[in-house]
């Protein structure tokens, strides 16, 4: 409307003298960080050592490939990790062997050729065995890494592919050629492997008497401890904070521009930790998870079958962790049988459950190009020998536990600057604390 027709002051030009009610600035960034407020945290002044009982699981490793093109063979030294050849040294035998392996492109449902030895490329391939009333039954399922097989072991396993994958196989007949002209593999396999006594989790046994009668001798027996226990540094995240000291001055009100800028910091360095304890590649949790702990979805999305088996691996469990994407597939498939999940309050907010254990969001974990992710299942707390958070308290200038804020001068153009530092870590004390359900499909 034009200016000479108005008969009173307009909402515009009235705005310019009116009180304005502002929000503190805001963040996409924010998330509920479920891990972080879950995690029992320990004080830790330094490093922190995780000692074990001795462990004899030799050979329980995963195997590495190289590709030209579509073209996938074996790294010849990483044979050793089949049972049979651990410990061997003789690099051309191991050559030798690595180029008999013949490879092979599967489709969805295809079976697998019988072998000798079957090491899985890529993909997902289920090792099938007869069942207690005559049916098939999936004994196993493997993927990349995972091998089926040995060497002393005449014969093959009847398996087959669950997911368009890449296989290399060794034939009986190629092995028996193998052993007949090589002196070394032929001693290396025929020679008796000291083994020392190991209960079931392949810890080294503890001699004990039971049920005995009278006057017997009594075993001797000690608890024998790993002699390098792995050992746990704390990392770090830092930044500089920069506050103008004439923004400081003038413009405080009605926020402290300084508590501001120092808020949203802090929520961007506790997101970046979150992330580092999911991902990195030294502590993070999906990359230290032991290998055993570590099964392979049946047909692809997570199922309330999947689930089960993640949960019967270990005494208990205490939450779930997956990215909303696999929560919302898992949803799907629950629909789908006509299953309800159950519902669990974590951090004040409600969240799924399966079997009683939170499935809680996390956003940090990845989701590959091809739509494939992992879900993982934790076991807390130093007590219940489970998954703890790491970090130092105490320090100088403490802003929160294990974060500190420390003024680091005023320099020549007046700008101010804040050192903002956090330190943390992860440890898994057990192997069974930690649990990843792999290459779970989301779309």
């Amino acid at each position: 409307m034009d200016a000479a027709a108005r008969l009173s002051l307009s909402t515009a030009a009235a705005r310019r003298l009116a009180t304005t009610t502002k929000t503190a600035p805001q963040m996409r960034e924010i998330t509920p960080r479920h891990l972080l407020r879950v995690l029992p945290w320990t004080d830790v002044n330094g490093v922190y050592r995780v000692n074990r009982r001795l462990t004899l699981t030799p050979g329980d490793g995963r195997v590495s490939f190289v590709s030209t093109g579509a073209r996938i063979g074996v790294v010849p030294s990483e044979l050793r990790e089949l049972p049979s050849l651990r410990g061997y040294g003789d690099v051309p035998v191991l050559d030798a062997l690595a180029a008999r392996f013949v490879q092979h492109d599967l489709r969805e449902g295809q079976p697998v050729p019988r072998g000798q030895v079957v090491l899985v490329a890529h993909g997902k391939i289920a090792k099938m065995g007869a069942g207690a009333y005559g049916g098939r039954v999936v004994l196993q399922v493997l993927g990349g890494g995972d091998h089926l097989g040995d060497l002393p072991v005449s014969g093959g396993t009847t398996a087959v592919a669950l997911t368009s994958c890449t296989i290399l196989v060794l034939s009986h007949a190629d092995v028996v050629e193998m052993v007949e002209r090589s002196v070394s593999l032929r001693d290396h396999l025929a020679a008796p492997t000291p083994v020392r006594p190991a209960n079931r989790y392949g810890e080294a046994e503890i001699a004990l008497a039971a049920g005995h009668q009278g006057e017997v001798a009594l075993p001797g027996t000690f608890v024998d401890y790993e002699l390098a226990p792995r050992e746990y540094e704390l990392s770090v995240a830092q930044t500089i904070l920069r506050v103008h000291t004439r923004v400081a001055d003038l413009y405080n009100e009605p926020m402290n521009q300084t508590e501001q800028q120092l808020r949203l910091t802090v929520e961007a360095l506790r997101e970046r930790q979150e992330h580092e304890l999911v991902n990195n590649r030294e502590f993070g949790l999906l990359h230290n998870a032991d290998l055993k702990q570590r099964i392979h979805t049946r047909t692809g999305p997570p199922t309330p079958d999947d689930l089960d088996e993640l949960l019967c691996r270990r005494r208990s469990s205490h939450y779930f962790l997956a990215h909303p994407r696999a929560i919302a597939a898992f949803g799907r498939q629950c629909n789908r049988r006509g299953v309800y999940p159950d519902i669990a309050e974590a951090g004040g907010a409600k969240v799924i459950a399966w079997r009683g254990v939170p499935i809680l969001p996390c956003d940090k974990i990845p989701i590959s190009a091809s739509g494939l992710t992992s879900i993982m299942v934790m076991r807390l707390g130093e007590k219940d020998q489970g998954v703890v958070g790491l970090r130092r308290t105490g320090l100088a200038d403490e802003y929160e536990p294990g974060l500190s804020v420390r003024f680091t001068g005023i320099d020549e153009k007046a700008i101010m600057s804040y050192l903002v530092t956090a330190y943390y870590s992860a440890a898994v004390l057990v192997p069974d604390a930690l649990g990843i359900l792999e290459d779970v499909e989301v779309d």
